[in-house]
C-alpha cells in the first residue's frame, strides 16, 4: 500500500479514555499525512469545538460508542448532518458481529473493535481516506448474512445512562410528573425534560412504555414497582 499521500488529512479523536487518545495522538504524529485538529472526551465537547472552528473541520473522525453525555451514535448523526462528506470510523469495546450491518447502514466508514493494532488502524485510515470505507477480512461474509435481515443496534447496556438519567427513568416509571421529579431531585423541570429526551435518544424508545421496558430489561427497576 502506498504510504505517501499527497496531502495532510485532518483528523478528530473522540473517546472518554484520555490515555487512549494520548497514545493514538502520539502514534499518528509519526505520519506526516495525518494532522490531528480536534481531540475530545465526549460528543458534546466535540460539537462545541467544531462550532469554534467553522473552517478546516476534520475530514475523518475516530470515535467511541459509549461515552458520558452524548454517546457515539448521537454524535455520529450530528456529524453526518453537519458534514455529510466526513468519514467516521467507530472503534469500540462494544463491537459485535451482529451489529456490523447496523453500523454500516448508519453510514460509518469502518467499524472496529477496541484493541485493534495501531498498524491496522493506520491501514484503515489510509483506505478510508482514499476509498471512503474499509472492511476487515471477516466482515464481508458477516455482512452477506446480515444485509437482508433486520439488524440490531449495539448493546451498550444500562451503564450507557448517567446516574441522573437513571434517577429520572425510575421516577418516570412511577408515573411522576416533570414537576414532581424536579422537586425530588432538586433540579428544574426543564432539566428533567432534557434528561427525558436523552433517555429516548439513548434507548431508542418511542414512548414511556418503551422506556419502562428498557428499564426492566436492564434491571434498572423492579417490575413489581411499576405504575402504568
Amino acid at each position: 500500500m502506498n504510504t505517501s499521500l499527497p496531502k495532510k488529512y485532518r483528523l478528530a479523536l473522540v473517546d472518554d479514555d484520555l490515555l487512549l487518545i494520548d497514545l493514538l495522538s502520539s502514534y499518528l504524529k509519526n505520519f506526516d499525512r495525518f494532522d490531528i485538529v480536534l481531540q475530545a472526551s465526549d460528543g458534546n465537547s466535540c460539537l462545541e469545538r467544531l462550532d469554534a472552528m467553522p473552517d478546516q473541520h476534520p475530514e475523518a473522525y475516530i470515535i467511541d460508542l459509549k461515552m458520558e453525555g452524548m454517546d457515539g451514535l448521537t454524535l455520529l448523526e450530528n456529524i453526518q448532518n453537519r458534514y455529510p462528506d466526513a468519514h467516521i470510523i467507530v472503534v469500540s469495546s462494544h463491537y459485535h458481529n451482529d451489529t456490523l450491518g447496523f453500523m454500516i447502514k448508519k453510514g460509518v466508514a469502518a467499524f472496529l473493535p477496541k484493541g485493534v493494532s495501531l498498524t491496522v488502524l493506520i491501514e484503515v485510515l489510509d483506505e478510508v481516506m482514499q476509498r471512503g470505507f474499509y472492511l476487515l477480512p471477516d466482515q464481508v461474509s458477516i455482512l452477506r448474512q446480515q444485509i437482508s435481515h433486520k439488524v440490531s443496534p449495539p448493546r451498550l447496556g444500562s451503564d450507557l445512562l448517567t446516574s441522573r438519567e437513571r434517577d429520572v427513568l425510575i421516577r418516570l416509571a412511577q408515573q411522576k410528573t416533570a414537576k414532581e421529579i424536579a422537586d425530588e431531585l432538586f433540579i428544574t423541570t426543564r432539566t428533567v425534560e432534557g434528561h427525558k429526551n436523552n433517555l429516548f435518544a439513548k434507548t431508542g424508545a418511542k414512548n414511556l412504555v418503551g422506556l419502562v421496558l428498557y428499564a426492566i430489561q436492564q434491571k434498572i427497576i423492579d417490575p413489581d414497582n411499576i405504575n402504568i
